[in-house]
């Protein structure tokens, strides 16, 4: 087949182009689990001042217990 016109070939390559760039890609191999994108150190330094802060209300509250049963023996509440 000889195309007369370049413009035709031009359009031609760019239509088969578009076909298969409209392809769907292949599914992922379901015995291999993908491997994690992110790294672990972001969630981490984000995680990090959460948990502080987490044992920091914990020991508040064990403190301030700790303090209203010293209040309610030396009151005889």
């Amino acid at each position: 087949m000889h195309v007369a016109n370049p413009l035709t070939a031009a359009v031609l390559c760019a239509v088969l182009l578009a076909s298969a760039a409209c392809s769907r890609p292949q599914p992922p191999d379901k015995d291999q689990p993908p491997e994690p994108q992110a790294n672990t150190e972001l969630r981490e330094a984000i995680q990090q001042p959460i948990d502080q802060a987490k044992a920091a209300d914990a020991a508040a509250r064990e403190a301030a217990e700790a303090q209203r049963a010293a209040i309610e023996a030396a009151t005889g509440d």
